[in-house]
């Protein structure tokens, strides 16, 4: 039998779980065992078991790809590693927090959904990327056409969706007159929690009026901050991750040491004190959200579009280049923080310029084209919104036109040297659709493209500066190509 990270051949230098794990309860259960959610929520509660030596234990939930992955935890006694990588010194962190793992091809859907009706669940915490809440990006709403969300309509107690999971597993809490619990999300997604509460609402009330006014009147979706840099494990971060361990750990994940979580203090019943593990409780999350999602990763998606246009792998191949350092901070500080609430005393150069630091880590091998993927459910909070503060205010956003005019040439499938882009997007086959009529070398895909009113809305693609903003940017790719854009 091979050795797992549960044996004690591992190295001796990875830091071990201080706290007895055989005192943990299930009272969280998360959806999204993603390498975000390992690398994040993982190690707070992680941590704040060490201090505390509570009970607070993770149920970790896959509900599409990730059957393996989940098997491999549970051969491990639930235990997996995190690397650390700074820019000059490692550490790796192996985390006991998890107590279960489940997926719907090992135990079945309705063993999901019972497990998150056990009376001890507190908290349903979920990290499931934007398209995972089902919701129309322009205005937040349940996209009832949704196929998942059309399917869990018609078979509510054998749900596919995230949503679904969730309003099936509230109803039966509902139903046994057992304690609400709170959705917590931890997605990159502006206000989240409100849009976790608005598409769980509005999909209950179509299946049970009643049931809709109990989860409104007693389960809370706090709003979350949440800020690491992850990037996805290749095989060559396993064979480092091996290295480092002394046995593989197919559930372990690198990532930078910076590591920070905002959290709106609404919870329906008790919560962790994740504050002593660093989390900050605050009672508005807006300003922190606003600040990371517009200056972190807005300048993430416009590095990793013309840095992958301009053939840097990585992110932090692109710091490399004066020019795309420089557009980077000048985006941030003169495009995306003028747009910025920040309570008083807030720093928001030096957040910047420690963002350029982050970015700059040789260790992480954050690809650009990682982070380009789902493009369409990004924009409106990275850039679009920041864009329509600008035209209010009459000031330039030329470095935004130059992002959205970056995603257009990226998601014409199709680099600077005529190879194929492998674009990853839910809106691929609509790009692909206008790119066939039009052409990736005219300048209308601009117009086209705008008319995508999920990413744009209504209003601002009317707006002709905006069009020819876009338009120009998007002409200087094509004449000069991404390194010698103008605005760069």
């Amino acid at each position: 039998m091979t050795n797992t990270i549960a044996d004690p051949v591992v190295n001796p230098g990875v830091r071990r779980p201080a706290y007895d794990r055989a005192g943990l309860k299930t009272r969280i259960v998360h959806i999204g065992f993603g390498a975000f959610h390992r690398a994040h929520q993982a190690v707070f509660t992680d941590e704040m078991l060490a201090k505390t030596g509570g009970d607070w234990g993770i149920c970790e939930m896959s509900l599409f790809s990730g059957d393996a992955v989940i098997s491999s935890l549970r051969r491990q006694d639930h235990l997996f590693t995190v690397t650390e990588k700074g820019a000059d010194t490692t550490e790796v962190k192996m985390i006991g927090a998890v107590t279960e793992a489940m997926h719907p091809l090992l135990d079945g859907i309705d063993g999901l959904l019972e497990k998150m009706a056990e009376e001890q669940v507190e908290i349903f915490s979920l990290t499931v990327t934007e398209k995972g809440y089902c919701a129309n990006p322009a205005n937040g709403r349940l996209d009832k056409s949704h196929t998942l969300i059309q399917h869990d309509l018609l078979n509510p107690a054998q749900p596919k969706s995230a949503i679904g999971y969730i309003v099936e597993a509230l109803r039966r809490r509902f139903e046994r007159g057992l304690a609400p619990v709170t959705v917590l999300s931890c997605d990159n997604i502006q206000q989240n929690g409100h849009v976790a509460r608005a598409v769980v609402l509005e999909y209950a009330g179509l299946l049970d009026e009643r049931l809709a006014a109990w989860i409104e009147q007693n389960v809370t979706f706090p709003c979350t901050m949440v800020d690491r840099i992850v990037p996805a494990v290749t095989e060559e971060t396993q064979n480092e991750i091996t290295e480092l361990v002394g046995v593989p750990d197919p559930c372990g994940v690198a990532c930078e040491p910076f590591c920070q979580w905002i959290i709106e203090d609404n919870f329906a019943n008790g919560r962790p004190e994740w504050d002593l593990a660093g989390a900050q409780f605050v009672a508005n999350v807006v300003p922190y959200e606003e600040m990371k999602l517009r200056m972190l990763n807005g300048s993430h998606s416009f590095l990793a579009y013309l840095g992958y246009l301009g053939g840097y792998a990585h992110i932090s191949d692109t710091m490399l280049s004066d020019d795309y350092r420089r557009a980077a901070f000048n985006l941030m500080m003169k495009e995306q923080a003028p747009t910025l609430d920040m309570p008083k005393g807030t720093d928001v150069e030096g957040y910047a310029r420690q963002l350029i630091e982050r970015f700059s880590n040789p260790s992480l091998q954050h690809r650009t084209w990682q982070i380009a993927m789902d493009g369409s459910q990004k924009l409106p909070q990275r850039m679009v919104d920041a864009i329509k503060h600008h035209i209010a205010q009459g000031t330039d956003y030329s470095h935004l036109a130059l992002g959205v005019a970056g995603w257009m040439r990226y998601v014409s499938g199709q680099d600077e040297s005529g190879r194929e882009i492998d674009v990853r997007d839910p809106m691929v086959s609509a790009f692909k659709d206008i790119y066939e009529r039009v052409g990736v070398l005219h300048p209308d895909v601009v117009r086209e493209l705008l008319s995508l009113d999920a990413i744009f809305g209504t209003s601002l693609p009317a707006n002709k500066e905006f069009e020819n903003a876009v338009r120009e940017a998007y002409l200087q790719l094509l004449e000069c190509g991404a390194r010698s854009a103008w605005h760069l």
